[in-house]
């Protein structure tokens, strides 16, 4: 009995740290608090667009964690998310966790009409048949995505981060509201806003046809002679944003901060943002923001890490100890 109950444990061993491309900067900071060093693997496109992986170590029953966003460009990162996932899989590795700061495709998470489909879905079965046995995301855009894995994984937030620095902020603010830019974000909104001790305001917008663009209706709450911290998950091409702001100046609103833990600032999204009448944007370095957009915001935008968060959880799935005790859950 002893002899298969050996047999049968999962004995993991050191934590070995990978990155693909598009997170490099990330994924160096992760290392940096969870003391190991990213481990070197080459990652090389040939003429045809195929990619080809080689690890320069043996990975064999080691704890691998895996650090990729998939965001822009999205299909070349995702690729090399399951790749890499793939290869160290068949290195032997004792178990592989993917680290996705920026899940793409979140939006996509259910038949909201005929014949289209849940592809949020179907990135996480390619994730589990690449090899993955474990994940981490980061505030996905529906919470139902963590139903569509059937490893176990760890769903975190940056907004524990991104409340300690409003907090720091809340002093220089006129009676701070904070204000969803619509009803979908109530639940995090009311969370944070509670966080922060500070009352809720909701945006309420109704979205039309399949071309992203939304029209924003009106406010349900207080904003007049308020400073207002407008918060949502991501910022994509700006245009709701935009619109939320407008909104709240609209209804005598004062200093506007604009909050999010995912900075896609696809397309045109920076000149967009750069004209609004926002005293600070602040966001986390889920997702890389391009020198030449960052240049265009100057001193306004605020980028805090996720790293210690996601190191800390890391480390904490190492050793097995709880990943709730970090937020007294």
């Amino acid at each position: 009995m002893a002899h298969n109950t050996h047999r049968d444990m999962k004995v993991y061993g050191g934590i070995k740290l990978y990155a693909g491309t598009g997170s490099a900067e990330l994924a160096q900071k992760i290392s940096d608090y969870v003391k190991e060093p990213l481990c070197g693997r080459d990652i090389i496109q040939f003429p045809n667009e195929n990619l080809f992986v080689k690890l320069h170590s043996s990975v064999r029953g080691q704890d691998v964690y895996l650090i990729q966003t998939t965001s822009s460009p999205v299909h070349r990162n995702l690729m090399e998310l399951l790749i890499l996932l793939q290869t160290l899989k068949l290195d032997s590795a004792a178990r592989v966790t993917a680290v996705i700061p920026y899940y793409a495709y979140g939006r996509s998470d259910k038949k909201d009409q005929p014949r289209v489909p849940i592809t949020a879905r179907l990135i996480a079965d390619m994730i589990e048949v690449a090899g993955a046995e474990r994940y981490m995301l980061i505030d996905p855009h529906a919470g139902q995505v963590q139903g569509f894995f059937s490893i176990p994984g760890d769903v975190l937030t940056g907004f524990h981060i991104i409340s300690e620095y409003l907090r720091t902020l809340r002093s220089k603010m006129k009676d701070p509201v904070v204000v969803t830019v619509d009803l979908g974000f109530a639940k995090k909104g009311r969370n944070l806003a509670a966080t922060i001790d500070a009352p809720i305001a909701f945006i309420e917008k109704r979205r039309v046809a399949n071309d992203a663009k939304a029209q924003a209706l009106t406010i349900i709450g207080e904003v007049n002679n308020r400073d207002v911290i407008l918060v949502d998950d991501e910022i994509d091409t700006g245009g709701s944003i935009s619109q939320a702001v407008d909104l709240v100046k609209e209804h005598g609103a004062r200093n506007v901060y604009v909050v999010c833990v995912h900075a896609i600032f696809s397309s045109n999204a920076v000149d967009r943002i750069t004209a609004m009448p926002v005293t600070e944007f602040v966001t986390t370095d889920t997702v890389p923001i391009p020198p030449e957009k960052l240049i265009l915001l100057k001193d306004r935008l605020t980028i805090l890490s996720i790293a210690p968060l996601i190191g800390e959880v890391i480390l904490r799935a190492h050793e097995g100890r709880s990943v709730g005790e970090m937020f007294n859950e």
